[in-house]
């Protein structure tokens, strides 16, 4: 059934209100996607005691998140699953896009040091692939226990500038305590609020024989997750203020092109942008600006949703992303947020989701040397007056404000 949400939608971040009615997808169930997952893979699924907290990994999908659950088989699917792409059992020749809320690459995306791209083409989609092996290949289940698994895989991979790698990937995904989770951030779990947290640590060791330099290029650890978009979603983005000349721009938003002003509100230490998957978008924030929380908020699943990953004191110099050719290829981003949408007009999209992502420092491994990078994900879901000094707390920003940073959309 159409659900209709009447939402006091503002003409702009300080503007009149106005009784607007929004479409709402019925969102996913747990169960039920679950139950297609495990028609075309294998799924391991951790639970809590009370069986109301639930993650589903995937190992074949080089043992992403698929989704979650705060409220069991029944609750709401907080991952994006591309139910389409996973039936149809084909293999798509530049991304597969089979979802999940925490998945595992390697960065840099493009530059002169891009695992995405071969040497000499154009950085376009055209040109863009996905290596297999963060792509299609599986990873191997080393070990698991009903709130842990391990997946595991060595993979090969070149960039663009002709280096060769040999990489050891672990990946251990936690389903953790949410109370806990908060409380470790300084902030009590308010009863009544449906819950459920978890935690990838992801691991790179240099298993080959030279070592990794920033004349041949670094890699990076990078975590995505696909989220359910929906028109009421907002990404928050909490930002350092602070002199431009000195951090750096509050957000990079160039990634695809200049993000419209409807779309993205930076102030009061904030950035917000729009969630919605009509309109293909990127933004990021530097580590200079960065702080190591952020999250979104769906207005009408009255879902929060938070990220907190490893944030290492004094790293500067990250993976540069952007497509060309770079005069500086470690000034990159440590968090971003990608909006997906139809790369042309006319043209298809992904899917409907929207991604929360955060990235490790450019590692400089030497052969047998290891680095870390853990990103960890907690939804909430409850009524507004509870999640609202939860969103304080975490993002410092109330939900009012979350509702009413963007202008409304016609």
């Amino acid at each position: 059934m159409k659900r209709f949400l009447f939402l006091l939608a503002a003409s702009g971040a300080l503007g009149a209100w106005a009784a607007a009615p929004v479409y709402v997808p019925p969102p996913p169930i747990y169960q039920k996607e679950v139950e297609f997952l495990r028609q075309h893979t294998r799924v391991v699924e951790l639970a809590d005691r009370s069986g109301r907290a639930r993650v589903a990994v995937a190992p074949a999908y080089q043992g992403r998140v698929m989704t979650s659950s705060a409220a069991g088989l029944a609750g709401l699917s907080y991952g994006w699953i591309n139910r389409e792409l996973i039936a149809s059992g084909k293999v798509q020749p530049h991304i597969n896009v089979y979802g999940g809320e925490d998945r595992f690459w390697l960065g840099p995306e493009g530059g002169q040091f891009s695992l995405f791209f071969a040497k000499g083409v154009a950085f376009d989609l055209e040109h863009w692939f996905t290596p297999a092996s963060l792509d299609t290949e599986p990873f191997e289940v080393a070990s698991q226990a009903p709130d842990r698994v391990v997946c595991r895989r060595q993979i090969e991979l070149t960039n663009y500038s002709g280096t060769r790698f040999t990489v050891e990937v672990t990946r251990e995904v936690r389903l953790l305590d949410a109370a806990v989770a908060l409380k470790e951030q300084g902030v009590r779990l308010t009863a009544g609020v449906r819950a459920v947290a978890f935690e990838s640590v992801n691991t790179v060791r240099n298993a080959g024989q030279n070592a990794w330099t920033r004349e041949s290029g670094l890699l990076s650890i990078w975590i995505l997750g696909m989220m359910n978009a929906s028109p009421t979603t907002t990404v928050v983005l909490p930002v350092k203020t602070g002199d431009e000349a000195t951090l750096g721009p509050a957000i990079n938003d160039t990634y695809f092109g200049k993000v419209p002003a409807e779309r993205l509100v930076v102030n009061d230490g904030a950035g917000y942008f729009s969630a919605d998957s009509k309109y293909r978008s990127k933004v990021g924030l530097n580590p200079r600006r960065a702080r190591d929380v952020f999250g979104s908020y769906d207005a009408a699943n009255h879902l929060l949703s938070l990220v907190k990953f490893t944030l290492p004191t004094g790293a500067t110099e990250y993976v540069n992303s952007m497509w060309k050719l770079q005069d500086k290829p470690f000034s990159g981003d440590v968090v971003n947020s990608y909006n997906d949408g139809p790369p042309a007009p006319g043209a298809a999209q992904l899917g409907k989701f929207y991604e929360l992502e955060t990235s490790s420092p450019a590692l400089a491994l030497l052969p047998g040397q290891s680095a870390s990078h853990t990103h960890r994900t907690i939804h909430l879901q409850g009524a507004e007056p509870l999640l609202d000094p939860l969103a304080q707390a975490t993002l410092g920003t109330g939900l009012d404000r979350i509702k009413s940073a963007l202008p409304a959309k016609p």
